[in-house]
């Protein structure tokens, strides 16, 4: 109960920060803004994935799997945060380099370039940060967890609203690329006196048995971080490309909603499901582990949702101006999709704390195109809101593909 009081906690705080932000965002830039951020933070969580080597789940699962072993944890930090070091620095220089193009592609204009040379410089310090947090995750530091996260809503919110009222929509995209560096310098306050923040942990010798672990965690990771995110930017251009940047705003908009209540389910995911499921050796255990978070996580997850959908006037009106109103169209269908996604997490979780990279690289990539395909069909025959009719339809065949594939854990021993 601790573990959920304090994920509870700071999941409520970055809730109202986000809301802060959302409302905040929605009133100074409108639909269209809305669309352009959704725009940059998809490609942000994308290059942050590759920048860190997409090792961030990786290092959870080991670091709870083997913190009594000091031997093998000083390989696992030591090289986990090699990788993390190099690969940002180097993804960094590229996204410098590119930052004409970048801008052009993913922000539609090439005066944005800007943007992206600060991004370069950010990911370093990015990337260690959610290094950090990643190893006090395995740990299972449950408290300096929460407070780091505390700290990066709070600082996230005063670092938008302080841009933004300097300058505008420019100052919204400057926050998204550069708020999460500053986090890593209250991180160091909260780690600099534990155990294994050492150079002996965190620069050790390369291994080679190591890196191979962590490149299955990289797959899986980077396959994670770019298909849903570039989904969304395919699926983003074609409605301004069909409609309008404001109906696609509209849909972002959704999206950010959908996120928002979302967060008190995904948290506990990360912070609590993840480490467990990773601790588990055998498969009765598991079997256990699932059906008990689907019985605590199905009602909960049932009355929020029916709730949220019959608030949804009030939700709108309460993060937004009345220019959103079209929003409200949305709810069912994305409500209804976002049901059997959390549904199909919970058993899509065992297949990263497993390491079955393979299976979990084949079902991201073929439901991120099945989405995609469903949108291009959906919109053409029903308009806007057969963006939300896909993602329904995409995440429901998602959901009985995953019960499908791990049946024998969910019957078995019955």
């Amino acid at each position: 109960m601790k573990i959920f009081s304090l994920t509870g906690i700071s999941t409520i705080i970055k809730v109202i920060t986000s809301y802060v932000t959302v409302k905040f965002l929605a009133t100074i830039v409108g639909p269209a803004g809305i669309a352009l951020i959704g725009q940059l933070q998809n490609f942000t969580t994308v290059l942050t994935a590759l920048g860190a080597g997409g090792i961030n789940n990786g290092v959870v699962k080991y670091v709870a799997e083997y913190k009594e072993n000091h031997t093998t944890l000083r390989d696992i930090l030591g090289n986990g945060f090699k990788i993390t070091a190099y690969l940002s620095l180097i993804v960094g220089l590229i996204i410098i380099v590119l930052s004409k193009f970048l801008s052009e592609l993913i922000l539609l204009d090439g005066q944005y370039s800007y943007i992206f040379i600060l991004f370069g410089i950010s990911l370093f310090f990015i990337s260690i940060n959610n290094f950090f947090i990643s190893v006090l995750n395995g740990y299972q530091e449950f408290r300096k967890f929460v407070i780091v996260n505390i700290i990066t809503s709070v600082i996230g919110l005063l670092f938008t609203v302080g841009l933004v009222v300097l300058f505008n929509i420019r100052g919204a995209l400057i926050a998204i690329v550069t708020y999460q560096a500053v986090i890593v310098f209250f991180t160091l306050i909260y780690v600099r006196k534990l155990h294994w923040f050492t150079k002996s942990f965190l620069w050790t010798a390369w291994n080679k048995k190591i890196v191979k672990r962590y490149a299955f965690y990289s797959l899986m990771t980077i396959v994670s971080a770019v298909t849903v995110p570039v989904a969304q930017v395919i699926i983003r251009k074609f409605l301004i490309h069909e409609y309008s940047i404001t109906d696609a705003g509209y849909w972002e908009s959704m999206n950010k909603i959908s996120g928002l209540y979302l967060m008190l389910f995904t948290s506990t995911f990360s912070v609590y499901y993840l480490p467990k499921l990773s601790e588990i050796k055998e498969q009765l255990v598991l079997r256990k582990e699932i059906l008990k978070t689907y019985k605590i996580f199905t009602p909960l997850l049932i009355l929020s949702l029916l709730v949220i959908f019959l608030l949804k006037d009030f939700v709108v009106s309460v993060l937004f101006t009345p220019s959103f109103d079209p929003v409200k169209k949305l709810f069912l269908w994305q409500i209804c999709g976002d049901f059997f996604k959390i549904m199909s997490w919970i058993l899509a979780f065992v297949m990263v704390a497993k390491s079955m990279s393979k299976l979990y690289i084949i079902t991201e990539i073929s439901f991120a195109i099945l989405q995609v395909v469903l949108t291009y069909f959906f919109v053409h025959y029903n308009g806007v809101i057969g963006a939300v009719q896909a993602y329904f339809v995409n995440y429901f065949i998602y959901f009985w593909t995953m019960a499908l594939l791990f049946r024998n854990i969910l019957v078995k021993n019955r």
